[in-house]
């Protein structure tokens, strides 16, 4: 068994922030399921939502905030993320992230994505989460007071209730060794999930292949409340190219002035929404979705070859440089376009430092539900709410006593044995990628989610026998991680009677007049599934009329 003040699982933008923050003073365990640049900030290219300048201000930065986020944003948490953008900006410069600057170095160039009242989002070129990414990640690798255990995935949490000690504390986690197959005890005195998110639970995504829901279906199984699962962000402008796995067209294309257009060359934004090209993600993609499916077309166009050549180049030298592997000049030519899942707006409730509801445990970045993203998250705040979470988290560690060390259980496989076929987990994978891509995506109906639910839990069963049975590995965890995942979306989703934000239902398509965020409750939860069932009627989850903060 090993020891730490601090494990950190998940090697992204908040997951580093918050090691860096805590290291002088702690003993730091950082577990990354295979490189520590494999992570979905890393892939980031729009850049980082700050107020830097003097003709912006927080309030509108707020007032965009709660825009996009329909009516679902925690006003209380979009100021405390709002007021804190310059420093946690100038933390990042303090630590040498080579943010682009303007051409006559008067200052940082910032840009504007959509949604955004004004130019405020600071990125290095076309490649921000890279940049940012590198720079922290050197700096963990060269401190003496941070452990990194690269290719490890936690296979569940420890707590006090699971181990029977008493209290109701996390204490740690069994991790599982890529490598070697060995499952390590890992004790701690404070975990912190920083996972990201799930976008590997639908075809296509512009995630990475890491991004498989961990630490929300830990967080549940441990007994974490989950909110607001349904609203999944789907990037509009994802290339559409048979070899072109998950390559993102970042936001800032648009921002610069790319257009929208159909195969035949016409605009159409500006039939779905007199922002056009500059609407919120959510208008945009569905916009792209109804042109497809209206016309039956593969894809859309994004063109920015109206701009100068060398403008082009400059700002988003990482798209041209991939374009032109696969045959497309961006400087001449439209680049093909789909919409892909991107973000996960809901994930483990915390409260405004990073708190979930079991005491010593937390959920920082994509994997938290902390209030700022509402129904759909404004651009570029992502990569700020990880800073921001990550520093007001490593703060109330840093706060705390430790705890007398607990001894913990080792993992025990002595009932187990190898598996003979693993096929049950790539055609598994394979299917519920599919089901939720087909019924769980951009537009929904109470037929596609009854549908894919029924299948989630046919994948499930499978899944459950084979992992009690057989000795586990990183596809098998991630494959059941995922099915907890797809469940939380699809009841979450049944139960949101309205459209709002990235939830649009062809069976409520209207806004209600309330906003309220959907909360599921591990106590509750298998009576919601009997009721979606069918097999009785049960009282609905209580939502509360307000957002309700983790508790302690």
């Amino acid at each position: 068994m090993q020891q730490f003040d601090v494990l950190i699982i998940g090697s992204g933008l908040a997951g580093l922030t918050l090691a860096l923050k805590v290291a002088a003073d702690k003993k730091v365990c950082l577990v990354s399921k295979r490189s520590i640049n494999d992570s979905s900030s890393n892939w980031a290219q729009g850049g980082i939502a700050a107020v830097l300048t003097d003709d912006d201000s927080i309030e509108a930065h707020i007032q965009d905030t709660l825009i996009a986020g329909a009516g679902l944003c925690d006003a209380e948490v979009t100021r405390l993320v709002a007021e804190h953008g310059r420093e946690t900006v100038q933390w990042l410069i303090d630590e040498g992230v080579p943010f682009t600057r303007e051409d006559d170095d008067s200052g940082f160039h910032l840009t504007r994505e959509g949604g955004h009242s004004h130019r405020r989002i600071i990125h290095a070129a076309d490649a921000t989460g890279h940049a940012v990414q590198k720079t922290l990640a050197e700096k963990v690798r060269n401190h003496p007071n941070i452990t990194l255990l690269e290719d490890h995935i936690a296979v569940d949490l420890i707590t006090a209730r699971k181990v029977k000690i008493e209290g109701a504390e996390c204490l740690g986690a069994y991790v599982l060794d890529n490598l070697s197959g060995k499952v390590l005890t890992i004790a701690a005195q404070n975990t912190v999930l920083a996972t990201g998110g799930a976008g590997k639970v639908y075809l296509y995504t512009t995630n990475p292949d890491v991004a498989t829901g961990d630490g929300i279906a830990m967080a549940w199984r441990a007994g974490c409340r989950v909110a607001n699962m349904e609203f999944i962000q789907f990037h509009p402008t994802c290339l559409y190219h048979p070899q072109a796995k998950s390559f993102l067209i970042t936001e800032a294309v648009r921002g610069e002035g790319g257009r929208l257009l159909l195969p035949d060359g016409t605009r159409f934004m500006l039939e779905h929404d007199p922002r056009g090209e500059l609407a919120p993600r959510d208008v945009v993609a569905r916009a792209i979705d109804f042109e497809m499916k209206k016309r039956g077309i593969d894809c859309v166009y994004l063109d920015i070859s109206h701009q100068p050549a060398d403008f082009v180049l400059s700002h988003f030298p990482t798209i041209y440089r991939r374009c032109m592997e696969l045959g497309i000049d961006i400087t001449r030519e439209p680049i093909p376009v789909v919409p892909a899942a991107h973000y996960s707006c809901g994930g483990v409730m915390t409260d405004h430092i990073g708190r979930t509801d079991i005491p010593r445990l937390y959920a920082i970045g994509e994997t938290a539900c902390t209030g700022l993203h509402g129904a759909n998250r404004l651009a570029s705040n992502s990569l700020l709410e990880c800073l921001v979470f990550g520093q007001a988290a490593a703060q109330d560690i840093l706060a705390k006593p430790n705890n007398r060390p607990v001894k913990l259980p080792y993992w025990d496989e002595s009932r187990v044995t190898d598996a003979d076929e693993e096929i049950i987990i790539t055609h598994n994978w394979s299917e519920l990628r599919r089901t939720m891509w087909n019924y769980v995506g951009i537009v929904r109906t109470n037929k596609r989610l009854t549908r894919a639910l029924h299948r989630i839990h046919l994948l499930r069963d499978e899944v459950h026998e084979f992992y009690s049975n057989f000795r586990i590995s990183n596809n098998l965890i991630e494959l059941r991680n995922l099915l907890q995942v797809a469940e939380l979306i699809v009841n979450s989703a049944m139960e949101r009677h309205e459209s709002r934000g990235l939830h649009y239902s062809k069976d409520y398509p209207d806004m209600l007049p309330d906003a309220i965020p959907t909360v599921l409750t591990p106590s509750n939860y298998y009576s919601l599934l009997d009721r979606h069932h069918g097999h009785h009627e049960v009282t609905s989850l209580k939502k509360p009329a307000r957002r309700t903060k983790a508790t302690h």
